[in-house]
């Protein structure tokens, strides 16, 4: 089945010279009263080489389909995160390289959803909001009644967040993963 180049978006898998790709961005850049095209950004789902290439608008790309799974992450070992199907109770691992720098939100049991093309994954999507422990933080200062003060929190997987002062070491937070914001207390 083939895709329309202004349809594609971000995640989506297509076929190009020969390869699996991701699609990493889509930009539609119109310019003057020239013709508009697509700028794209592919990740290759096998290498990890990111490319830019421009499209037209009604450029066709044949669309490749991934197996998604809904998966637990248990561990992370040297550079691997280890996850498991729940069904088949079947371990794999998972590069840290396709976690990125969201793997300081992961803790165990957490359920992340793992694109696989030909049984290898390729991506890796966290849950919109996690719950995390802090680990480190600051003592709350006597006397601040600022309403908009607030003070650095080191949680369990290493993320860093900006927190309201009467958050304190042990407290269990809700942390959204697309910005590191703090969203409150669990």
């Amino acid at each position: 089945m083939s895709v329309k180049a202004s349809d594609l978006r971000r995640g989506m898998g297509v076929r190009y010279n020969d390869a699996v790709w991701v699609v990493f961005s889509s930009e539609h850049v119109a310019k003057g009263n020239k013709r508009s095209y697509m700028q794209i950004e592919l990740k290759n789902a096998k290498t990890g080489q990111l490319i830019k290439e421009r499209f037209r608008v009604d450029d066709q790309l044949d669309e490749a389909f991934f197996e998604r799974k809904s998966m637990e992450y248990l561990y992370s070992d040297a550079g691997k995160h280890v996850v498991m199907d729940p069904d088949s109770y079947e371990q794999i691992e998972i590069a840290d390289a396709l976690v990125g720098e969201k793997g300081v939100y992961l803790c165990p049991n957490i359920r992340i959803e793992v694109a696989f093309v030909e049984a290898q994954p390729i991506s890796v999507e966290l849950p919109n909001t996690v719950e995390l422990t802090v680990v480190d933080t600051p003592p709350q200062v006597k006397g601040a009644t600022a309403t908009s003060q607030s003070k650095d929190a080191v949680c369990e997987g290493g993320a860093r967040v900006r927190v309201p002062p009467f958050v304190e070491n042990g407290t269990k937070i809700r942390i959204d993963t697309r910005s590191g914001e703090y969203l409150g207390r669990v």
